[in-house]
């Protein structure tokens, strides 16, 4: 039977679902804010954090003292052309439309994707079409710019080559495997898998092994396993013990043993030991001296797009940040590195936590725009919003997304959908992670 409602997907049929005692049972119109406020602080966070984006990769880092100060060149010499030269908080008015990056534009495209093909596992020539539809080469791109690098970029030519995911990320063919692009382009998965971060890694596998390997992919794994239980977490706890219990969740998916698993259980030590709370500068510092400089836990730091160091950067933001929205992206932009893409991560799942109301109010701005300008960086999407600035607006995006995360409760998840009731039932999940890693609440 196809249930008529305004945030049903006409393409979809709902059928009858009766709901078990064990389920969990989540409103879809919530989801639908929570998705608007991802979004939107995405953008927030990666445009803030692109101000300092690879100005400091060793010493003399910026510490809280710099943030309202002057930014420095990066190593390339240059100053980001957006910013007033200005370490502060970057903002999007109404009127105006949010540009789109790359710690926004795949994850954008993998959702059109899952929505015009209608399913919840994109085989591996979906992902070779839609890249190659969506993204420029540098030879047919305006200025010659495709806004992809590292891995990526290697992962596109080898696809215009004929080559499909996941031998796009074979170490023999893509050198760049364990540097950081899956960790900005795949937490979304974990939000399509409300709950149940089983299915969610199995949504975001290939899209994973499409760029990374070993570290880069675990990492990336930890923060699609942290996006899908982001509605489980118990609501009663603070945002600092939610993000803490999802942290601990998420470490179970790092292999023991491992670079990026020794990086989460000496970061976390480090804080747990830090009498300071507010001296994440210290927990950094060490951080380079262990991993960068020291090799320390197996590491070997090849550049400072690794996912290994940013990985271990994004951990000293998660940490010290302890849930507040706009402290954890104050420390991720001035952590160093990479420092646009651990802070866009953190700021989508808090953002999701807390919802597009509950954004605005963190930082004191009600006039926040909700457009987006996909081309900016990526081609051949529809204008949905032709009247206004931009392409699409997070309002859009996220009932899009909702169609998405209708289809995979019905269809992976074996759960429900009530239009009239505006609810998930999402069964019970008592069994184990791949591979019996054991999921605890």
């Amino acid at each position: 039977m196809q249930a008529q409602d305004q945030l049903a997907d006409p393409g979809l049929e709902y059928p009858a679902y009766t709901p078990n005692t064990t389920d969990l049972v989540l409103s879809r119109s919530k989801y639908m804010d929570q998705l608007q406020g991802f979004w939107l602080t995405q953008c927030i966070a990666n445009w803030t954090g692109l101000i300092t984006e690879m100005d400091k990769i060793e010493p003399p880092f910026y510490t809280d003292e710099n943030w309202d100060g002057p930014d420095e060149r990066n190593i390339w010499g240059n100053f980001v052309p957006s910013s007033n030269n200005i370490i502060e908080y970057y903002f999007v008015h109404a009127g105006e439309a949010w540009s789109a990056d790359d710690d926004t534009d795949i994850e954008y495209m993998y959702q059109h994707l899952l929505d015009v093909h209608n399913v919840s596992i994109l085989t591996p020539e979906q992902i070779r079409d839609g890249w190659l539809h969506h993204i420029y080469s540098n030879e047919d791109a305006p200025n010659n710019e495709n806004f992809l690098w590292v891995s990526n970029e290697t992962a596109y030519y080898l696809m215009q080559e004929g080559l499909l995911p996941p031998a796009t990320s074979a170490p023999d063919k893509n050198s760049h495997y364990e540097m950081i692009d899956a960790q900005l382009t795949t937490e979304i998965f974990g939000l399509f898998a409300p709950a149940r971060p089983d299915i969610a890694l199995r949504m975001a596998h290939l899209p994973i092994r499409t760029t990374a390997r070993d570290n880069a992919e675990w990492a990336a794994e930890f923060y699609v396993v942290m996006y899908a239980l982001a509605s489980y977490v118990e609501n009663k706890l603070s945002m600092k013990d939610k993000v803490f219990w999802l942290a601990e969740q998420a470490r179970r998916r790092l292999p023991d043993g491992t670079p990026v698993a020794g990086m989460y259980d000496y970061i976390k030590a480090a804080y747990d030991a830090n009498p300071d709370k507010n001296d994440w500068e210290s927990t950094r510092d060490a951080v380079y001296e262990r991993y960068q400089v020291g090799g320390g836990d197996g590491y070997i730091y090849n550049q400072s797009f690794d996912a290994g160091i940013n990985f271990a950067a994004s951990l000293v933001s998660l940490f010290y940040g302890e849930g507040d929205l706009p402290r954890t992206i104050r420390i991720g932009s001035l952590t160093g590195w990479d420092s646009d893409n651990p802070t866009a991560t953190w700021g989508g799942l808090l953002g999701f936590m807390l919802g597009r109301k509950n954004v605005e109010w963190a930082f004191e701005h009600d006039d926040l725009s909700e457009t987006y300008w996909i081309s900016r960086t990526r081609r051949n999407f529809p204008d949905r919003t032709p009247e206004i600035d931009g392409e699409d607006s997070f309002p859009l995006m996220a009932k899009r997304g909702i169609y998405i995360i209708d289809r995979v409760v019905i269809e992976e998840l074996g759960g429900g959908v009530d239009l009239d009731k505006d609810v998930w039932y999402i069964p019970d999940h008592s069994g184990e992670f791949p591979p019996g890693i054991p999921l605890q609440r």
